[in-house]
């Protein structure tokens, strides 16, 4: 057997081992250690707090730079140190670049960035029309109604540097995504979405950043699934990596058809995903394996 087909298979049989395990283990996920305390650049985090009240599979939640190494979390203690901070430095540029043919940039309309200060707190967030939006789609309508200009592809790197750039403005602050109102349709989509079995794995998100955090598949140790540090660089692909893409390559892993970024399904999994983390701080650019 080729040394590639093997690790699928190792892969395979060990995410396996999580489905058959299903939710019995759910009460024994080990909590990560708790004498590590994330300060960015000298400003404390929330990395651990209580679960909030419509999260009953969950009785605390842990920021994902817990489950990380040593040499990991202190990446993210510096923005010098900070890969992922290069894309957010190009984020800032451009919200000043003219473009499109209204002769406009983000900051005609929004002014100095730092007007953006807890607009990563809601995200995502429905729009006076109704619709669920996620960070990405709100950039593009403002490039396409606003600027004249092409709209970004979601994960590409001039998208995710804005993103970047935008959230960075609420770091520090907790999450606090709407569930209720206008948002509670698709928040209950997002939650039916996550605790549901997908391909031929038969893994929901559950079983892993539920039943299972804190343990290992192979080298990767598994933490609660948190979206407060995303956009998120990722050492193994050397660049920032959008939420929707994460969820794709996990629906992947399961060896089944996944959703397109931006989709109604992936949008209404950022709502649930993200209120499960309501209360831990924005991280602005986290870094992960």
């Amino acid at each position: 057997m080729k040394r590639t087909q093997l690790k699928t298979v190792l892969a395979v049989a060990a995410v396996a081992a999580l489905a058959l395990a299903g939710v019995a283990r759910a009460d024994e996920a080990m909590a990560p250690d708790m004498s590590k305390v994330l300060e960015i650049n000298g400003e404390k985090m929330i990395t651990h707090t209580k679960a909030p009240k419509n999260i009953p599979g969950l009785s605390e939640i842990y920021s994902g730079w817990l489950f990380r190494s040593p040499s990991t979390q202190q990446m993210e203690t510096d923005d010098i140190d900070n890969p992922g901070m290069t894309g957010e430095a190009m984020g800032e540029t451009e919200w000043t670049n003219v473009d499109g043919t209204e002769g406009k940039s983000c900051a005609s309309c929004h002014g100095d960035l730092a007007k953006m200060k807890g607009v990563r707190t809601h995200m995502p967030k429905v729009n006076k029309d109704g619709v669920l939006w996620s960070m990405e789609n709100y950039i593009n309508d403002c490039r396409t109604n606003r600027m004249g200009a092409k709209p970004w592809k979601w994960s590409g790197a001039d998208m995710q540097d804005m993103v970047a750039a935008i959230s960075v403005q609420s770091r520090g602050m907790p999450m606090d995504v709407q569930t209720d109102g206008p948002a509670a349709k698709y928040w209950k989509e997002g939650e039916k979405m996550y605790y549901t079995r997908y391909g031929q794995l038969q893994l929901s998100c559950a079983n892993c950043h539920e039943d299972h955090y804190g343990d290992n598949i192979r080298a990767d140790h598994l933490s609660q699934g948190q979206i407060n540090g995303f956009p998120t660089y990722r050492l193994k692909t050397g660049k920032l990596t959008s939420i929707q893409n994460r969820f794709k390559g996990c629906i992947r892993d399961t060896r089944a058809h996944t959703y397109a970024e931006g989709s109604p399904e992936l949008t209404a999994l950022e709502l649930y995903v993200a209120s499960r983390g309501n209360g831990l701080s924005v991280e602005g650019v986290a870094v992960r394996p």
